[in-house]
């Protein structure tokens, strides 16, 4: 008993003696390395937190700041200027199956419908800003944007209806390969209440454009700008010409509607209403045989390249005051073509008021502007080509014919 008691007495002993400092220490930093213990919650606890992660519940707030940008996106401000005052421009989204895109391909392709309603369809921001500038009424303007609206004036825009829209949609119904993206429906404009640039009436002159029998909207569109780029002070083209304001037309004029007058779909009786009394006229003439010494070569319905020479067409014969039948033939029509004086293109022809007529590669001129050049004295042009060309596109002989009567023009 007394060896165990003093065995007890000794290890209590030993465990009340202190460590050492640095052995403490080191057991302590040991303490602090051990990593925590990891509790494992039960499965169904596992189940639900995955599916919070997958499914994160949106904040209380996301709703208003969704509705908040809905409306700031509804609305856009538009400065105009320079100036401080601030124009707002609602618009409204086309739906899924919204009919006002399907009238677009309708006034582009139908004639008649464009003239029914008195529409014309624009596309670009180039041609919407000069048909804007020039007085043509806007009444409905596609967009794919709403930053397009910022080019384009905005006190003309608030009167007219603005559907924002795909651009997927104006791809599918625009004829351009790389669409900017806007789409307008205009009045079709009046050439009487048109505001024409200031720029381009001070530089016109007192030439005229009449369009016979053009049937290729490429080359009236280039017809048309080239008439604007001489300074003719309007353009009229007479019925069997394809319409002016056909998209193709439009494109290729490049802004050329919107800088002159363009007067379609003229009866040849109504023409010289239009030009004044000492007005002569002119003919762009593809003569088939070089010119020599003689100004008035044999009078066939040959000689005269672009003249249509249709025994079916009705056409005015003046000395008798009768129309001529197609049971006449081609060879009445032939004798009593009219009698006009021909010269080369770059000797004086514009020295005053002039008017020149252009005719088609295919139908060519009608006989009843040989009778207008007839009664006002004029001449038939003729641009010289190598021999082997059958002619020249009708677009590029009004271009040196028109440029040619500038000059001279200016001289004068």
């Amino acid at each position: 008993m007394a060896a165990l008691m003093r065995s007890v007495f000794a290890c209590s002993r030993l465990t009340s003696v202190r460590l050492p400092v640095c052995v403490q220490v080191k057991r302590d930093v040991r303490a602090l390395r051990r990593k925590p213990l990891r509790i494992i919650p039960p499965e169904s606890h596992r189940e639900k937190r995955a599916k919070d992660v997958r499914e994160p519940t949106p904040p209380k707030s996301a709703p208003d700041k969704l509705q908040r940008d809905r409306d700031t996106e509804d609305k856009t401000s538009v400065q105009e200027g320079d100036t401080e005052r601030t124009h707002e421009l609602k618009y409204e989204r086309a739906r899924a199956v919204d009919k006002r895109l399907s009238k677009v391909v309708t006034i582009a392709k139908s004639k008649k419908f464009r003239e029914r309603h008195g529409q014309i369809l624009l596309e670009g921001q180039r041609l919407l800003i000069d048909a804007l500038d020039a007085g043509a009424v806007l009444q409905t303007l596609f967009f794919s944007r709403v930053d397009q609206l910022k080019a384009l004036p905005a006190e003309k825009l608030k009167k007219a209806n603005l559907i924002k829209v795909k651009f997927e949609d104006i791809k599918m119904w625009s004829d351009v390969i790389m669409p900017q993206g806007l789409m307008g429906i205009f009045g079709k404009p009046d050439h009487v209440k048109m505001t024409f640039p200031v720029v381009q009436v001070q530089n016109s002159l007192p030439l005229s454009l009449i369009c016979d029998n053009i049937r290729d909207p490429g080359n009236l569109g280039t017809i048309l700008r080239c008439a604007a780029g001489a300074g003719c002070n309007k353009v009229l083209l007479t019925k069997g010409c394809v319409d002016a304001w056909e998209p193709k037309v439009i494109r290729a004029g490049m802004g050329a509607h919107f800088r002159l007058p363009i007067v379609t779909s003229l009866e040849w009786d109504m023409v010289s209403n239009y030009l004044s009394e000492d007005t002569k006229v002119f003919l762009a003439d593809n003569f088939w045989q070089n010119i020599e010494q003689t100004t008035c070569p044999p009078n066939k319905a040959i000689d005269y390249g672009w003249i249509s020479s249709d025994p079916r067409r009705i056409q005015k014969i003046p000395e008798d005051d009768y129309y001529a039948s197609s049971d006449e033939g081609e060879d009445n029509i032939q004798q009593n073509i009219p009698n006009i004086p021909i010269q080369r293109y770059y000797e004086p022809w514009a020295q005053g008021p002039s008017a020149l007529v252009i005719g088609g590669e295919t139908h060519g001129l009608s006989l009843e502007s040989l009778l207008l050049a007839e009664n006002s004295r004029g001449r038939r042009l003729y641009i010289p080509v190598v021999p082997g060309i059958d002619s020249l596109n009708s677009a590029m002989a009004a271009s040196i014919l028109l440029f040619e009567g500038r000059r001279q023009l200016k001289r004068s």
